[in-house]
């Protein structure tokens, strides 16, 4: 089990982690979510140990993770950790990089794992081409091979597929959680797409202004956010007022959450519509503001529609 004690750490006098403080059993992947600069990176960095805390500890099987005040090389020997730069040698090949920490001692045990790795992420077919020729895409899933070759206890991923393209993502996603999970590698994740977390985390931590603010399943995140600011970590969210539908509070729903109906409280006018392949994203406009929602049709601008919770 990995334990995060009530940690705190600044960069300066500003407190950047705020009494942090969660358990993640052995073998679960934890998504860590929230906007830009909230603390999920110096999160990850912590918990590997590249900074000293200010307050807290953290441990993993009951031994406290320390930082460089105690340790000649930063870094925990059980844990890896894989940055925003990849930190690849460009003149050596993708498969030299990835057995780079591998033992020479059995050859053909080294390759076979190489040839493993690469699968994982889809490489193989550039095993023998330098790092340096690679694009941006391709050098993360070299590095991420890398970090598991010697197959961690604990895997900390900084935004593991932010240069990976679109089409490629989601095969990748499924091969290395999969492959996590079967290995029973404890995997943190530092992300800001909700793809990376919808489908394959197993709880959630959001972050906000170095605090957590939540923690839970992902199901019950998504579908109950408790603020606006937790719903829109996972795309368009509306805040509408509840006498709309005859209730007291303000409800966040998002676009997929509302349709149309012949008569309602909500009358909404159409601004915009955009094609997104099996639906359109409806842009209207109502006394509160602007809001979004999903309709099968294209609806022309300026026309008036009455919409409902689905």
């Amino acid at each position: 089990m990995l334990q995060i004690k009530k940690i705190s750490f600044s960069y300066n006098a500003k407190k950047d982690i705020k009494q942090v403080n969660f358990t993640i059993p052995e073998g679960k992947n934890l998504a860590i979510i929230g906007e830009s600069g909230c603390g999920k990176s110096t999160l990850l960095k912590l918990i590997y140990g590249l900074y000293d805390l200010d307050e807290g500890q953290i441990f993993w099987k009951n031994q406290e993770v320390l930082g460089p005040k105690y340790n000649l090389i930063p870094g925990m020997p059980y844990m890896k950790y894989l940055a925003q730069d990849f930190d690849l040698m460009p003149f050596i090949t993708v498969a030299e990089n990835v057995g780079k920490y591998l033992s020479n001692f059995y050859p053909e045990q080294k390759k076979q794992r190489i040839t493993e790795l690469l699968t994982i992420v889809e490489m193989t077919e550039f095993a023998d081409i330098k790092a340096k020729y690679l694009s941006g895409g391709q050098m993360q899933r070299v590095a991420l091979a890398r970090v598991l070759a010697l197959e961690p206890e604990v895997l900390l991923l900084d935004e593991p597929f932010s240069h990976i393209d679109n089409f490629r993502k989601n095969s990748l996603r499924r091969k290395l959680f999969s492959y996590l999970k079967s290995k029973n590698i404890t995997t943190l994740v530092a992300t800001h797409d909700s793809t990376d977390v919808l489908s394959f985390a197993d709880d959630v931590i959001v972050m906000q202004n170095g605090k957590t603010v939540a923690q839970n399943s992902t199901k019950e995140l998504f579908q109950n956010p408790n603020t606006k600011y937790i719903a829109s970590l996972f795309g368009d969210v509306n805040e509408i007022p509840g006498h709309y539908f005859n209730q007291i509070e303000t409800l966040l729903l998002y676009p997929h959450q509302l349709k149309i109906i012949q008569e309602s409280n909500l009358k909404v006018t159409v601004t915009n519509t955009f094609f997104k392949g099996n639906f359109y994203l409806i842009e209207a406009t109502f006394p509160g503001g602007i809001l979004y929602f999903e309709n099968e049709i294209f609806i022309q601008p300026e026309k008036v529609v009455c919409l409902t919770k689905k």
